[in-house]
């Protein structure tokens, strides 16, 4: 494991600095975590269920970034009395339709789930207190969101994702509605004017569809029971059974099946970019911005990728760092989506079913990236920087390679030695001219 990281830097020198700046961040956060129990255990839990949430998260202002800290935690426990399949559907339904009421008992906790998600949903009571703290404003929007998405998992518990309206309606009542709750947290905050319903739902939906894609196997193997949301009228047109995918004797028809799901995501892509370009609070605007690069990145890896059926597909730490620091304005978005856009763009292959309608949703994130008149030069930067990086990398190699390998022919561990020592020596090197 460490070599397999050792080796991921030497391929991307890069990613080097920027995974140093997110570990420091990481750990500022942790020190940072507020004095009172309640908020300490509802900061401490959100870098537990999602530390990725927590780093995005401390862009906002204080008295914003508590209440989304809550809603965000609200819903987690919505989710995890939705997911946990141990919990039978008349004990489930009631828990989800009336969840939006519990938040204001101090008293009140289910226990349900497992890990971090047992200790989040048996303390409840501490995001309860935290949550009576939070303005008038911000509580009757978590409330309103939590009624609506309680009431549409419930109505999902007893119905099967079947056509594609289904799971848009779904993939709306999971995640569209916390776009339209971010909204109108943001408006009531008095940074933002309030977002549009429809471009709200579309940047909920492209990040719950993406995070449906990359999780299939997980949730196909859902013990006691599986987890299905890719819709019936996606998957039946390449396997009887939706499981029927993850065996490796299917992989062309799986693999023809992801991409029709990726695709079906992409249509989303200009909603977000229209939703992003309307922003107005620097700091809103990287919250957001953040996780719909990390989403278009997901796509383009799990395009035509028959190992999102083997194990789990995800971005590198690396560059999930890279974007984490490098996302400061539009330019950027831009640039990341017509980056990530064009290398699925060149996955997409001729025989496949779906393949005009990719490129078309391709080319229609491409050319709202294009009509911004700024994509050529950030990208050209970008594409500098890491240019640089490798030459750096490559001279102190180099430089160092002497002082390893004392024979005119040198051995494979010998080799080995060399690149580990570079490895060591080449974030000296960086940290010196970062300091400067």
């Amino acid at each position: 494991m460490v070599l397999r990281s050792l080796w991921t830097i030497i391929d991307h020198p890069e990613d080097l600095m920027p995974l140093v700046r997110l570990k420091m961040a990481v750990a500022r956060i942790e020190k940072e975590i507020p004095a009172e129990p309640h908020w300490a255990f509802c900061y401490g839990m959100l870098t537990k269920v999602s530390r990725s949430f927590a780093l995005v998260i401390q862009q906002l202002c204080t008295e914003l970034r508590n209440a989304v800290c809550i809603f965000y935690l609200v819903l987690r426990a919505l989710d995890t009395v939705e997911d946990d399949t141990s919990v039978p559907s008349d004990i489930k339904v009631p828990i989800l339709q009336l969840f939006h009421q519990h938040i204001y008992d101090k008293n009140w906790h289910f226990s349900c789930g497992t890990k971090d998600y047992k200790v989040l949903m048996d303390k409840f009571d501490l995001v309860s207190t935290a949550f009576l703290e939070l303005d008038r404003s911000y509580q009757e929007v978590i409330e309103d969101i939590t009624r609506r998405m309680g009431a549409g998992m419930a109505k999902f518990i007893c119905k099967e994702v079947e056509t594609v309206e289904d799971y848009d309606e779904y993939c709306h009542y999971v995640a569209g509605l916390v776009g339209l709750g971010l909204s109108k947290l943001f408006h009531a905050s008095g940074l933002e004017d309030l977002a549009s319903d429809s471009l709200s739902n579309s940047m909920g939906l492209f990040l719950q569809k993406t995070n449906i894609i990359r999780d299939y196997l997980e949730d196909i193997n859902e013990i006691p029971k599986s987890r299905m949301f890719w819709p019936r009228q996606i998957w039946s047109k390449y396997a009887n059974k939706l499981e029927d995918l993850k065996f490796e004797e299917n992989s062309i028809n799986a693999v023809q099946c992801l991409n029709d799901m990726v695709t079906n995501a992409l249509m989303h892509g200009e909603d977000c970019l229209q939703y992003m370009s309307n922003l107005r609070s620097p700091a809103i605007f990287r919250f957001c911005a953040i996780p719909q690069i990390m989403a278009i990145g997901t796509l383009a890896l799990c395009y035509n990728n028959i190992e999102v059926f083997r194990g789990v597909v995800k971005m590198r730490r690396g560059l999930t760092a890279q974007i984490s620091e490098q996302t400061s304005d539009m330019p950027d978005v831009y640039c990341a989506f017509y980056e990530f856009s064009s290398m699925l763009k060149d996955k997409v292959e001729e025989n496949d079913p779906n393949a005009a309608l990719a490129l078309k949703y391709v080319e229609t994130i491409q050319q709202a990236c294009i009509k911004s008149g700024t994509l050529n030069k950030r990208c050209f930067q970008a594409k500098v920087l890491k240019i640089c990086c490798k030459i750096l990398f490559s001279l102190s190699y180099k430089m160092l390679a002497p002082c390893v390998c004392f024979k005119a022919e040198v051995s494979r561990f010998d080799s080995l030695k060399t690149k580990v020592i570079c490895t060591i020596a080449y974030p000296i090197v960086l940290l010196m001219l970062w300091c400067k």
